[in-house]
C-alpha cells in the first residue's frame, strides 16, 4: 500500500533515517524541519500520514498537532507522534492534542509500518466519504457531538471484561462480556469494541476477525489490549483491521484518550455516511413532493421494460394530471399550489404498493410505473387514488380556504416492442381523453387492433 508520508523532525539525521526506511517500503516521503513548515506542507501537499517529532524548537509537536487538527484542510490527516519521550503524561497529552498514535524512539520498523498501514486503510475510507461530501456541501465538523457512547468490552472471562470496563470514563455506557458470542451480538449496537488480546485463554484475534467480516459490525471501531512486548499480536491485530491498540498495564488516562479518539472518528464517519445517504436520496427525489424525480422514474420504467422483454412480466404506466391546477395557482397563489401538490402526492403514495414507482414528471403531472401489473389492476389502483384525492378537499394552512381537487389519469400497458417514449405517449393520449371527456376519471389506452 503506497502513500505519501510527511516526516517532521528538526534533526536532519532523523529525517533522513526515516526517509530511507519509508522509501524502502515504497512510500513517497516529504520532509519538514519544523512545525510551521509542517502546517504549510499539510495544506499544500495533503499527505496521507504525518510522522511528527515532539521535541522541536519554537513550535513543538503538541502545538503543531493541535493546529493540524484545528485546520479543516488538515484535520483529517492521521498524525503519529515519534519521540524520545516515554512518560505516560506525554502520551496522553499527545493523544489529547489529536495524535492518532504515539511511538517511542528508537522506532521499531515492524510497529511503525503496521501503524502506517492501519492508518492508511482508515484514511482511504474517510477520504472517499469526504470527497463525496465535499461536492457542493459544507464540510462537517470533526469534533464529536458529546462525550458519551456505548462500549462493549470482550475478554477471557466476565471479571476481566468488567475490570477493563470500569477503567473507562463514567460518561461511557460500558459493558463487559466473557462470552465471545454475546460480545459479537452486542457489537452490533456498540460505538466502540475493546478486545483483550493478551490472554492465552481467549482468542481475541478471531473475535476481531468475526466483527470485521460481519456487515453489521465492520464499521465499528476496534481497540485491542496487548502485552507491551508482544509485537507479533499487535501487528496481526492491526493487519486484521483493529483500529488501535493499547499496551498493558492499562493506564486509565491513556485508555480514555484512545477511546475518545475512536469514538470521535466513528461519529464523524457516521455523519459523513448519513450526509451521503441524504445526498443520494436528494439526487433521486423531487424536493417539493417527496416523490421520485423525472429522471429516476423514467430510468425505472426503462428497467421494467427490459424485464418485460426478458421475463414477460407485464408493465403498466399511469400519467396523472391535477385538474385545473393553473386556476388554483392564479386564485390562491403558488404557495397554496405547492401545498396542494404535497397533499395530493401524499394521498397518491398511500394508495400505491411499496414496489410501485411514483415520480413527478413535470409541474402538476406525475408518472407511476407498475411492474408485473396489468392495465386492469393499474386502473383499479388509480381509481382508488382518484377517489382518495377528490373525496376530501384540501384546507389551506394559512387562510383556512377549502380547495376541491380532482385528477385525471391515463393508463397504458406496455407491448414488447414499446420504447419508454412510445409507452408514455400512449398513456398521455389516454390522459388527454380523460380530460376531454370531463376530467376526474381514469382512462385506459386503447389496445391495438387485432
Amino acid at each position: 500500500m503506497s502513500a505519501r508520508i510527511l516526516v517532521v523532525d528538526d534533526i536532519e539525521t532523523n529525517r533522513r533515517l526515516l526517509e530511507a526506511r519509508l522509501t524502502a517500503e515504497y512510500f513517497d516521503v516529504l520532509m519538514a524541519p519544523d512545525g510551521p513548515t509542517c502546517l504549510d506542507l499539510a495544506r499544500s501537499e495533503k499527505p496521507d500520514v504525518i510522522l511528527l517529532d515532539i521535541m522541536m524548537p519554537g513550535m513543538d509537536g503538541f502545538e503543531t498537532c493541535r493546529r493540524l487538527k484545528s485546520d479543516p484542510e488538515s484535520r483529517h490527516i492521521p498524525v503519529v507522534m515519534v519521540t524520545a519521550l516515554d512518560e505516560r503524561t506525554d502520551r496522553i497529552r499527545g493523544l489529547e492534542a489529536g495524535a492518532d498514535e504515539f511511538l517511542t524512539k528508537p522506532v521499531d520498523d515492524v510497529a511503525l509500518f503496521a501503524r502506517v498501514r492501519s492508518l492508511l486503510r482508515l484514511t482511504s475510507v474517510m477520504d472517499e466519504l469526504r470527497q463525496r461530501e465535499s461536492n457542493g456541501v459544507e464540510m462537517l465538523p470533526y469534533e464529536p457531538a458529546n462525550g458519551d457512547g456505548r462500549v462493549v468490552v470482550a475478554a477471557a472471562d466476565q471479571a476481566a471484561a468488567h475490570r477493563i470496563a470500569r477503567a473507562l470514563p463514567a460518561s461511557l455506557d460500558a459493558h463487559g462480556y466473557g462470552d465471545p458470542r454475546i460480545a459479537i451480538s452486542q457489537a452490533r449496537h456498540a460505538d466502540l469494541v475493546i478486545v483483550d488480546l493478551s490472554s492465552p485463554r481467549f482468542d481475541g484475534l478471531r473475535l476481531c476477525a468475526r466483527i470485521r467480516s460481519d456487515v453489521e459490525t465492520r464499521q465499528v471501531p476496534l481497540l485491542g489490549v496487548v502485552d507491551e512486548m508482544d509485537k507479533r499480536t499487535m501487528v496481526r491485530a492491526l493487519d486484521l483491521g483493529v483500529n488501535d491498540v493499547i499496551s498493558r498495564p492499562l493506564d486509565p488516562g491513556e485508555l480514555s484518550a484512545r477511546s475518545a479518539t475512536q469514538l470521535k472518528r466513528k461519529r464523524y464517519a457516521d455523519a459523513l455516511r448519513d450526509r451521503l445517504d441524504e445526498s443520494l436520496e436528494m439526487s433521486v427525489r423531487d424536493a417539493l413532493t417527496g416523490l421520485f424525480n423525472r429522471r429516476y422514474t423514467v430510468s425505472r420504467l426503462r428497467q421494467a421494460l427490459d424485464g418485460l422483454r426478458t421475463n414477460h412480466e407485464p408493465v403498466t404506466t399511469a400519467l396523472i394530471d391535477i385538474d385545473h391546477f393553473k386556476r388554483i395557482n392564479d386564485t390562491w397563489g403558488h404557495n397554496a399550489g405547492d401545498q396542494v401538490l404535497k397533499e395530493i402526492c401524499a394521498r397518491l403514495s398511500e394508495q400505491l404498493r411499496a414496489i410501485d414507482i411514483a415520480g413527478r414528471y413535470g409541474g402538476e403531472e406525475f408518472l407511476v410505473v407498475f411492474s408485473n401489473t396489468t392495465a386492469r389492476d393499474a386502473c383499479d389502483a388509480m381509481e382508488r387514488a382518484r377517489l382518495a384525492v377528490c373525496a376530501t378537499p384540501v384546507t389551506l394552512r394559512e387562510t383556512g380556504d377549502i380547495i376541491n381537487v380532482t385528477m385525471s389519469v391515463g393508463v397504458a400497458e406496455a407491448f414488447l416492442e414499446d420504447s419508454v417514449e412510445a409507452l408514455i405517449e400512449r398513456a398521455d393520449t389516454a390522459l388527454y381523453e380523460a380530460k376531454r371527456s370531463g376530467r376526474n376519471r381514469v382512462i385506459e389506452a386503447k389496445r391495438k387492433a387485432a
